[in-house]
């Protein structure tokens, strides 16, 4: 399947010298969820900007939906919405007339029934006459969301969408996310909230110092990089590790009711089984034990630390 964006040998280095992205390759497929995770300073704003426009590329191409950006710029624009972090919006125009005009400023006929959808899918129809300085947070980055889908863009980027929005309105904006995604819209997610990424994203990809280091489905990312803990409760807390068991990746609580075994879930053995063994023959017995994997979050810091 042809990617809807396709992105090959793009960098940027500014007027000042300073290299933003370094030769960034990268495909985004039709109808995906992509989450684009990185720290402050990565490269994520730019790589956007550069999509959508409104920053001039180095070197390198961009497609987006068939059209270069640079070349057929009108035609690629037009396939694309574009939600902003910050929230920049006439205060004084009303909910469904800043919508419609955002429709008209790609050129695309008055469609009232089109904006009354739009605004009933995010549920800002009953707020359609109202000024949108009267709006809360969570709403005007709703309107915000509206502009964007107005003029209907196969293509939606998302930067920081729920920044200072509590969570029940958050896991609301996830299930629009997903209604989008499930109407065909491809979605391209920037976000703080690692576990947003987890929720949501199908694949995800990590930019760190202008370079895409790492593109994978989530859920086959999590199981390649992810590692699982083993904690078992024990029946009668230790001061210190008996020096039999040197040889586990094992941690004590502080307050030593607790031993941590960490393992790989790649490995063909995880060793609990002889864990449990070299327990039991230096004595040590537990009154329970649990599981739990790495999340995303430990995923993402581990590879950005590592990074050189």
């Amino acid at each position: 399947m042809t990617p809807i964006i396709s992105i090959a040998g793009l960098s940027k280095t500014y007027a000042s010298g300073f290299q933003a992205l370094k030769s960034v390759d990268l495909d985004i497929r039709q109808g995906e969820i992509f989450a684009l995770l990185g720290p402050n300073g990565a490269g994520k704003t730019t790589l956007i900007s550069i999509i959508c426009g409104l920053v001039n590329p180095s070197t390198g191409t961009v497609r987006a939906d068939g059209h270069d950006i640079v070349s057929d710029y009108r035609a690629a624009r037009a396939t694309i919405g574009l939600v902003p972090q910050e929230l920049n919006t006439d205060a004084f125009e009303t909910v469904r007339a800043t919508v419609a005009f955002s429709r008209g400023l790609f050129g695309k006929r008055k469609n009232p029934a089109l904006v009354e959808q739009v605004l009933r899918d995010l549920s800002l129809w009953d707020k359609r006459d109202a000024q949108i300085r009267t709006l809360s947070g969570g709403m005007k980055r709703r309107v915000m969301i509206a502009k964007a889908l107005a003029h209907e863009p196969r293509i939606l980027f998302l930067d920081e969408p729920t920044a200072g929005v509590d969570v029940e309105l958050r896991q609301d904006m996830w299930q629009l996310v997903r209604k989008l995604r499930d109407n065909g819209v491809t979605i391209i997610l920037t976000t703080h909230y690692i576990e947003e990424a987890e929720e949501m994203a199908d694949r995800v990809g990590v930019i760190s110092k202008g370079e895409i280091i790492l593109v994978e489905d989530k859920v086959e990312l999590m199981r390649k990089l992810g590692r699982k803990q083993l904690t078992l409760t024990l029946q009668t807390p230790l001061q210190a590790l008996p020096t039999a068991l040197a040889g586990y990746d094992l941690a004590l609580a502080e307050d030593g009711a607790e031993i941590v075994f960490t393992y790989d879930t790649k490995a063909e053995r995880t060793g609990i089984t002889a864990l449990l063994q070299s327990l039991g023959e230096a004595g040590i017995r537990f009154t329970d034990l649990r599981t739990s994997q790495s999340s995303l979050e430990d995923i993402f810091v581990s590879l950005v630390r590592d990074r050189p």
